[in-house]
């Protein structure tokens, strides 16, 4: 069978077609040598040439760009490629997928992809054999620079320019030796200061040129863009480990900043107080020094205002090699009590629920919340993933909480796991009068167009039907939806918020899940760390949980000893903070005397390996593999269903999930009802 192209040659005449209705080869070239000779209209919209690239003509001849160049005049050396290469090693990374995936379908083509860094010199290039030959002859290479600065107004310069998705076609270009191309570029945005870090663009002869060929590359360039910030994500987590495991003890009250190995700002916490007094700009992605393998302890000191005297900077190493620093400032006053760090999130207006309250002083949990907080207020899509019960809904809220249409905007929450396949469809999307059977006789909206102008939570997003997935990914990228059985286009404003204690990477791979839609969806990834992960935040947690739920029973609050403290730090909490609720809320209803020790804990947590409360007729997990976290689940979901007697129903409440989730559980174990 064979491969489908994205991109295919076709004669001149259809070429022709293809091309917008303003462009007339003849009218440009007139055009553009009358630009050259001085004689210009004075109404430009009779140049029959796009106003932008009359802009860039008018800029490049005022740079003194030779208008009879045959391509770029400046070629860099391979060992300058090498070293740019190695600067920009975040960006060729982010890139590779992309270009791995595109590749096959350029051969043949007349095609060539290639990605620039910023300067817009080329440091990858791809494509079809000829046209590579052929870009020779125009320094269209590796090492080719191609801003506006050195050839004028092409696809790759006018985009770094303009800093926006721009195609310049034919005798659009400005040098006489390049009219023979086509090119369309896309600036590729560093998620992390919204800065240009390079151009994906795609070029060669004209009759390749296709109005859907920005759409493709500006789909490359998202690609590129959402591995950029998996990979800033990975080296954020990276250097909280490396600060976790290599910095001096400090107080919870002190401020922290770290930076990456770019000197930008990644993370901050507890840093108002300075930031205020000191007049410092502390924000998430200023370039605050310049970091190199040379960098010492007092560089860093150098580059802090005087007025300041850190309580500790650390330099994060990774495998051996500088990855980072760390800055750790006055926070809150001394004379501020230490107190645990709450957000209270109020139940919304005419639904019958709790308040919520988000607990967590440890960094990943900051960092987790700082991430919710600014995907509301941006209105980007977001993808929350973590383990069963470590309080994802809440983050769902919490982004919500945050919207940019404020609090009070809609918030629809549809679980996709407790949905049968053949439904699911109709909830999102809705119905019209009779288009299945069961559909009611007036129709039905479905919860994209109930969310409008709010957020929708699809939670356990990774047990979607497959074949709605194309639906969901059409729905989001066309920012309208069709209900079930109808034809009418509905616009919807919706910022979607998916949820999954999936691996979604595995689930692409293994066929399960759509790549492009978990692009689509990931545009910010929260990643919620387990309770095994936060430190003392165990500790808030218990006085939290004891404090309310004794309260909710009429109960005294319960007085923990250091032994069963400590044998909370130890266990390995594989329900998360769900189990630890669900722990307190035992004791507090069983305790006696309200004086809890380690011998009324449950046994599953003061002896993890322990067997005792395991259902007669399951196997028991055996060896070194006893301890592994899908035993430690199913020891967990059979424990429940001793306690509920079988009630499934029951078992899945207590557990947090739905049953339809439950039952594909017990499957996945071979747990006997």
């Amino acid at each position: 069978m064979e491969r489908t192209k994205y991109f295919s040659r076709n004669d001149q005449k259809q070429c022709t077609l293809d091309l917008p209705r303003e462009y007339s080869e003849h009218e440009t070239m007139h055009a553009w040598e009358n630009f050259l000779n001085g004689d210009q209209p004075a109404n430009t919209n009779q140049m029959m040439v796009r106003s932008e690239i009359l802009d860039s003509w008018s800029r490049s001849n005022v740079m003194g760009i030779d208008a009879q160049s045959p391509g770029s005049p400046i070629t860099k050396s391979q060992e300058d490629v090498h070293h740019l290469r190695r600067k920009n090693s975040a960006l060729c990374r982010a890139a590779n997928a992309a270009f791995e995936r595109l590749g096959p379908h350029l051969m043949d083509t007349g095609a060539v992809l290639l990605l620039t860094d910023k300067t817009g010199t080329i440091i990858d290039i791809i494509g079809d054999r000829e046209t590579l030959d052929d870009g020779h002859e125009i320094n269209l290479v590796s090492g080719g620079v191609w801003d506006e600065a050195t050839i004028g107004t092409n696809g790759i310069g006018t985009a770094l320019r303009t800093k926006k998705p721009f195609y310049v076609h034919a005798s659009e270009h400005f040098a006489q030796g390049i009219k023979s191309w086509t090119c369309t570029a896309v600036p590729v945005i560093d998620p992390m200061d919204g800065s240009v870090v390079g151009v994906v663009d795609l070029s060669g002869p004209p009759d390749i040129f296709r109005p859907h060929n920005t759409a493709l590359v500006v789909a490359a360039a998202r690609e590129i863009e959402i591995a950029l910030a998996e990979f800033h994500r990975e080296e954020r987590a990276n250097l909280l480990e490396a600060f976790i495991h290599q910095s001096r003890k400090y107080d919870a009250r002190d401020g922290v900043v770290l930076l990456d190995s770019q000197g930008r700002i990644v993370l901050n916490r507890n840093t108002e107080e300075s930031a205020r007094a000191f007049e410092l700009d502390l924000t998430i992605g200023r370039k605050m020094v310049e970091l190199s393998p040379e960098t010492t302890c007092a560089d860093l000191a150098a580059v802090i205002p005087k007025s300041i005297e850190p309580k500790g900077i650390d330099l994060l190493r990774l495998d051996g090699r500088l990855k980072g620093a760390a800055l750790v400032l006055p926070g809150q006053s001394s004379a501020s009590p230490s107190r645990t760090t709450q957000l209270n999130i109020p139940a919304r207006p005419n639904v019958d629920e709790d308040d919520i309250c988000v607990i967590g002083d440890s960094l990943k949990m900051q960092e987790a919340i700082d991430y919710a907080r600014r995907a509301g207020q941006a209105g980007a899509t977001v993808l929350i993933q973590g383990e069963t019960g470590v309080g994802k809904e809440l983050f769902a809220r919490l982004v919500h909480h945050h919207h940019k249409n404020g609090s009070g905007a809609p918030y629809v929450a549809v679980n996709c796991a407790a949905i049968s396949g053949e439904l699911v469809g109709g909830e999102l999307f809705g119905h019209v009068a009779g288009a299945f059977t069961g559909a009611l006789r007036e129709g039905k909206p479905g919860k994209f167009e109930i969310a409008n102008g709010g957020v929708l939570c699809l939670d356990e997003v990774g047990d979607m039907p497959l074949e709605l997935q194309t639906y969901l990914l059409r729905a989001l990228e066309q920012r309208a939806i069709y209900r079930i059985g109808d034809d009418v286009r509905r616009p919807v404003d919706v910022q979607l918020v998916a949820v999954t204690n999936h691996n979604l990477r595995s689930d692409i791979e293994e066929g399960r899940f759509r790549r492009d839609l978990f692009y689509r969806i990931a545009t910010i990834t929260i990643e919620v760390p387990p309770l095994r992960e936060r430190g003392q935040d165990i500790e808030q947690l218990v006085q939290h949980f004891n404090r309310t739920i004794c309260e909710k029973f009429n109960r005294p609050e319960l007085h923990f000893d250091d032994a069963t403290i400590a044998t909370f730090f130890d266990y390995h909490w594989p329900g998360n903070v769900r189990e630890l609720r669900n722990t307190i809320e035992r004791l507090a209803l069983l305790s006696k005397d309200g004086h809890v020790t380690v011998d009324q804990l449950p046994e599953e947590i003061v002896d993890p390996s322990s067997t005792v409360f395991l259902p007669g007729d399951v196997l028991t997990p055996k060896g070194s593999d006893a301890l592994n976290l899908s035993n430690v689940e199913a020891v967990t979901i059979q424990k429940a269903i001793a306690m509920k007697n079988g009630n499934l129903t029951k078992v899945a409440e207590s557990l947090g999930i739905s049953r339809p989730t439950l039952y594909r559980k017990m499957k996945q174990y071979g747990i006997a009802r």
